[in-house]
Formats: C-alpha cells, sequence, structure tokens
C-alpha cells in the first residue's frame, strides 16, 4: 500500500462513527448468513464519502482500484464513486474502456446493495447505452447475486433515455430468481419504466403479474393509485 492509500484509508477512519458503523453493520446485513456476512463498516454517511471523491478523484485507477478491495465498506464505495467520476470525465475511448473492463473485472468487491446502486448505470449502463447489450445478458444469468443486481441497474441508465427493451427483457428473465434484492431492484426498474411509459409497464404486468414474485410486484406498483394497487395485488386486474 502505497502512501497516498494509506493517507486516504486513514482520513477515512478519521471521518468514521462508532454509532453509525453499528448501526449500519444491521442495516446492510452483515450476520452470519446474511447477504453482507462480514462487511466491516467505519460509520461514514454517503454525502461524506462524495466530498471525499471531491478530494481524491484525481488518483490513479490503479489505486483506486487498490482501494475497491479494501475490507472496509465506505473505502469501496469511494472508490465505486471515483470510478463513475472517473468514466464522466474521461474523454477517450480507450480510457472509457479500461474503467469499464475495470468494474467488470471486480465485481466481487463490489458487494452490497448501496455499492451497486451507486455505480453500476453510471459506469456499465452508460458504457453499453450506444453497444452490444450482451454483457448485460450474461450479468443477469450470473449465479452471483450482486452481478445479477448489476446487470439490472445497469439498465436504469437505458431507462433515463427512454429506451426500455432490456430492462423488460431482463425483468422477464429474473421472474423466478429467488433473491428478494433481486425481487426489488427488478420491481424498481419497472416503476422507472412506468414513471416514462405506464401503458409499457402496464403490458408488461398484465402478461407477467400472477407469477411475479410478491416483491416485484409490490414495487413495481408503489406509485399506483390505491384500487389499481389493490387489483393488481389481489389477482383481480
Amino acid at each position: 500500500m502505497n502512501k497516498q492509500i494509506r493517507q486516504i484509508i486513514n482520513k477515512l477512519k478519521e471521518l468514521g462513527d462508532a454509532e453509525i458503523a453499528s448501526h449500519s453493520q444491521g442495516f446492510f446485513k452483515t450476520g452470519k448468513g446474511e447477504y453482507g456476512e462480514g462487511d466491516i463498516f467505519l460509520g461514514i454517511r454517503v454525502p461524506v464519502i462524495r466530498q471525499c471523491v471531491k478530494e481524491y478523484h484525481d488518483i490513479s485507477l490503479d489505486d483506486t482500484l487498490k482501494i475497491l478491495k479494501s475490507p472496509f465498506h465506505e473505502a469501496r464505495l469511494l472508490a465505486l464513486l471515483i470510478l463513475v467520476k472517473k468514466y464522466t470525465l474521461e474523454k477517450t475511448v480507450a480510457g472509457k474502456n479500461a474503467i469499464y473492463r475495470s468494474y467488470l473485472n471486480n465485481t466481487k468487491y463490489i458487494n452490497n446493495w448501496d455499492l451497486v446502486d451507486l455505480s453500476s448505470y453510471q459506469i456499465v449502463g452508460a458504457h453499453l447505452y450506444f453497444r452490444d447489450k450482451k454483457p448485460i445478458y450474461r450479468l443477469v444469468r450470473s449465479k452471483d447475486l450482486w452481478e445479477r443486481r448489476i446487470g439490472v441497474l445497469a439498465t436504469f441508465y437505458f431507462i433515463k433515455y427512454g429506451q426500455f427493451t432490456d430492462s423488460l427483457a431482463v425483468a422477464e428473465l429474473l421472474l423466478n430468481d429467488r433473491e428478494d434484492l433481486i425481487h426489488k431492484a427488478v420491481g424498481w426498474m419497472l416503476r422507472e419504466v412506468g414513471k416514462r411509459e405506464l401503458k409499457v409497464e402496464e403490458e408488461f404486468l398484465i402478461k407477467h403479474y400472477k407469477e411475479m414474485p410478491r416483491t416485484m410486484l409490490r414495487y413495481a406498483i408503489e406509485r399506483f393509485p390505491e384500487k389499481k394497487r389493490l387489483s393488481y395485488l389481489k389477482g383481480t386486474k
């Protein structure tokens, strides 16, 4: 670990708060057998980490990836937000390719839902928007929960620009997924589609709502008027 990385990690430790860390350990399910088992929190709020991004975003890609391998959750989040910043600022195709490949080559460190949600669509989604979408489908077919969530959330970038095809195809592929965190992510993306084109979301729901996991459906219809929402939940739509 070089001097600059040590300084950054030490800065994060100074910013940590034991009470926040204790709450985060429970909130992000770090207990034995839970999805975040063994993760270590320093206790730093996201806005504070975003301030650190402003200070450290010009560190090298290699150093950023070394921080991504930290045992501390907030250090990994900092590294991911720095990668997002780097990708956004990068002007060359080669540079963007390097950041994108680095992200996908290190998914084992992107191992909780906040780490995925705050980075995947701005790197993977942004990179694939004008490219072949096959990597999305490789991700959502992965045995790894977090890679599947990366694939789902990557389509958020497409949704923001009015392209819903891949989000709907991914949702269909994951209808029988066993993980609640995938149900939530897919339902969230369906809701985002509906915020832009309600007819598109409802066409999907009419076809699939009776077979969808309950959590996925609840997330998808969260903003519907109560009468319509209840008709979906009761199976009478």
